[in-house]
């Protein structure tokens, strides 16, 4: 009779022991598709920022964590690599900006899509509102109320006498478009010329900015898109060369060494992206998450730049920046 009682015991210590370390260690692993429009060597910053978000939110590559990362520089490549990420069936892709995020959404109308900056979602067609995307797709904005304007406006502010002003894009991203209408509105507001110039390869910058050299402008602006955020340091340089003030929209351009940026903290939005993958794996659909939109806009000054060029800053301006770099 002892025997059989310690038999059940024993029957009973198996079937309540707890689980084993083992067990208790295993954790679901989630792979994270990031589809970069632009090459490698400007996306380590942002890399960081994002991979930061992500482990404030539990997920850490390695452990719980596979991202999967595809840089592209053409619409066509874009394509190839949504295809090439849909097929390793993901359990949401984040795309990087617009073109990106279009070329995602082609691939796939199941799996979640996140965009970090997107200048115009609806206008682009990834969301149906800003309130409800109505389908696969949400994410973040980097558009404000004519962001555009106001970077003629200040650099206005900071050379009152400036009368032409070069713009230069990347012609063969169609999203920056609408900013060149948007700076050709503003500069017929304020009285100033534009001498709009493009480039469609990092072979073409030196060309597109000799050319405003020869137009005498006083100024430059630099429309932001993975072409002139990748060679940023390059337009910086030429832009000195020729003794122009640059405004841009990233303040990586400012650490660059241009004189002006004013625009979203970027490295937000991609911290940002982590909450939003946060809440997808959760079990969030991107139907029911509004595209998020910047709260706040960033002045950055290189005063170092100014001093180089001779350019007093107004004390207002400087009292309104949020960074100045000595």
């Amino acid at each position: 009779m002892r025997l059989i009682g310690l038999a059940v015991v024993l029957i009973l210590g198996l079937i309540l022991v707890p689980p084993t370390l083992e067990a208790q260690q295993a954790v679901r692993t989630y792979r994270i598709a990031v589809l970069v429009a632009g090459p490698a060597a400007g996306f380590p910053p942002i890399n960081a920022v994002f991979k930061q978000g992500l482990s404030e939110h539990g997920y850490v590559e390695g452990k719980n964590l596979v991202l999967e990362v595809r840089f592209a520089t053409t619409p066509e490549q874009l394509a190839q690599d949504a295809e090439a990420l849909v097929r390793l069936n993901p359990d949401v892709i984040v795309a990087s900006v617009t073109p990106a995020a279009q070329a995602a959404k082609n691939a796939t109308k199941t799996i979640p899509i996140i965009f970090s900056a997107s200048s115009d979602p609806v206008a682009f067609g990834l969301v149906a509102s800003l309130a409800r995307s109505g389908g696969n797709v949400t994410g973040l904005s980097n558009a404000g109320p004519d962001a555009s304007g106001k970077r003629l406006e200040l650099l206005k502010e900071v050379l009152p006498r400036v009368s032409r002003v070069a713009v230069l894009w990347n012609s063969a991203n169609a999203v920056i478009a609408q900013q060149v209408k948007e700076t050709e509105a503003a500069a017929k507001k304020l009285g100033v010329q534009v001498h709009v110039v493009s480039a469609r390869g990092p072979d073409d910058l030196e060309g597109a900015l000799a050319a405003s050299a020869g137009e005498h402008v006083g100024a430059l602006i630099v429309l932001s898109d993975f072409l002139t955020f990748a060679h940023r340091g390059r337009i910086v340089d030429l832009s000195l060369k020729n003794r122009w003030p640059l405004i841009s929209e990233p303040k990586e351009f400012a650490v660059a060494g241009g004189l002006m940026t004013y625009g979203p903290n970027f490295s937000d939005l991609y911290r940002r992206t982590a909450y939003y993958v946060d809440k997808i794996l959760k079990g969030a659909k991107p139907a029911d998450l509004p595209v998020e939109q910047p709260t706040k806009f960033e002045l950055v000054i290189n005063m170092k730049t100014a001093k180089a060029l001779g350019i007093t800053i107004p004390q207002t301006l400087l009292l309104r920046a949020d960074h100045v770099i000595e």
